[in-house]
């Protein structure tokens, strides 16, 4: 579930920059042909087998092939509404993924919700536009202090919040991007309309 977040998952606000929605730096590792990406192998709010790989490396946009089985009808109907996804029962995929990568931060560049997710440099309080969308991605939160369990380590994080604006009937109401700029994207935070949220983590297969 969580890598068809990290593709789907303009704007008025003084922390608007005019580079907000562009991705520089050089090529991440993460990025690269064969490296890949996974989530807890527990089942987590009805999806387990999360994994995804990247397929294609072209003028710097991955390209991943992705799948999970999921069973929870809220998150199966989310992500059956995502531009190439397909549903077999339970099993979900998508095989044309794209994702820009570097060492800068992550951008998703196909599917709903285009642009930035994370800029590693970023403050609280900035925030992304999100293509053909008023809506933004915000920062929240980066403390700078390793408090955040990831494997066996404590890491540091920057959060950045997209509120689920215009898919209310999802029962879905905010997305959190947790990521680390070694790691990379290293979750994603799940609000649900019943005041419940559930956090997948994201273990990649290379580092910054």
């Amino acid at each position: 579930m969580l890598i068809f977040m990290m593709v789907n998952l303009v704007f008025l606000n003084s922390c608007f920059k005019e580079d907000a929605d562009e991705l520089n730096g050089d090529q991440s590792p993460m990025g690269e042909v064969g490296v890949t990406v996974s989530s807890s192998s527990m089942e987590i709010a009805g999806a387990s087998n999360i994994e995804a790989v990247v397929t294609n490396l072209k003028d710097g946009i991955s390209t991943y092939s992705a799948s999970a089985t999921i069973t929870n009808p809220v998150l199966k109907n989310l992500v059956a509404n995502f531009p190439g996804v397909e549903v077999n029962g339970d099993v979900v995929s998508i095989t044309n993924m794209k994702i820009q990568q570097t060492k800068e931060g992550i951008k998703s560049m196909s599917g709903n919700n285009m642009g930035v997710l994370v800029k590693y440099d970023s403050k609280v309080g900035d925030t992304y536009p999100i293509e053909g969308s008023s809506n933004v991605r915000t920062v929240v939160s980066k403390t700078g202090v390793d408090d955040y369990p990831y494997g066996f380590y404590l890491i540091k994080t920057i959060q950045v919040e997209q509120t689920n604006i215009g898919l209310k009937s999802s029962g879905i109401t905010k997305y959190t991007y947790i990521a680390n700029h070694k790691f990379g994207m290293v979750g994603v935070k799940v609000d649900f309309d019943d005041g419940t949220s559930v956090t997948f983590p994201i273990y990649t297969g290379a580092e910054n």
